[in-house]
């Protein structure tokens, strides 16, 4: 019999299991919490950020992705605290600057009352979370794509040499796996062709 964990979401109490996360459970009991990467098939590690609560425990306070933090008995998690909407407001305007027609973005820009962002606008629609790119490398193991860059250069594109063709096996999982639909179709690519080994 696997043992039995007591958090609390939100003043309510509630049981997990060894190994699941705060979204695991939030998730079982139809509690929302935002997120733009996370995928049942790849571990998560909170690259979109929007998945922050906000965790109490022995009178001190943080703020933690709920996707990748495990639970323990009498952890406190606060969905909606004054810090946690703070944090996703800014997100908030951030993807919106992005992305700004993915249905989450939209749920949170009403839930804030934001009609516009104060950030510059992109027209790639990535948002950088790394789904393709892990999903590739974690779950497809071919290491067909990854970063190239840094900072505000960062991007998404297949890996940087003459061998990606040999990588690729056309799948297009990348594209559906990605929150936004950006990739690979932002690259004018909608098939990768075939290249022999000879």
């Amino acid at each position: 019999m696997r043992d039995k964990i007591k958090i609390y979401i939100n003043n309510k109490e509630f049981e997990g299991n060894l190994n699941e996360t705060i979204l695991d459970v939030a998730k079982r009991n139809s509690i929302h919490i935002s997120t733009l990467c996370y995928h049942e098939k790849i571990k998560p590690h909170g690259a979109c950020r929007l998945c922050l609560v906000e965790i109490k425990k022995q009178s001190k306070s943080r703020l933690v992705a709920s996707c990748a933090y495990p639970i323990e008995n009498d952890l406190l998690v606060f969905t909606e605290s004054p810090r946690v909407d703070e944090v996703k407001k800014n997100l908030t305007e951030l993807y919106m600057a992005i992305y700004p027609y993915h249905p989450e973005i939209i749920k949170l820009a009403k839930k804030y009352n934001i009609t516009k962002t104060r950030y510059h606008k992109l027209n790639e629609y990535c948002i950088l979370c790394g789904l393709c790119v892990r999903y590739c490398a974690e779950v497809k193991g071919l290491n067909a794509i990854g970063f190239v860059g840094r900072g505000i250069n960062k991007k998404v594109t297949f890996v940087p040499d003459s061998s990606y063709f040999k990588h690729c096996i056309n799948c297009m999982e990348c594209s559906d796996i990605c929150p936004t639909g950006v990739f690979p179709s932002n690259f004018g690519i909608e098939r990768i062709p075939q290249v022999s080994d000879s």
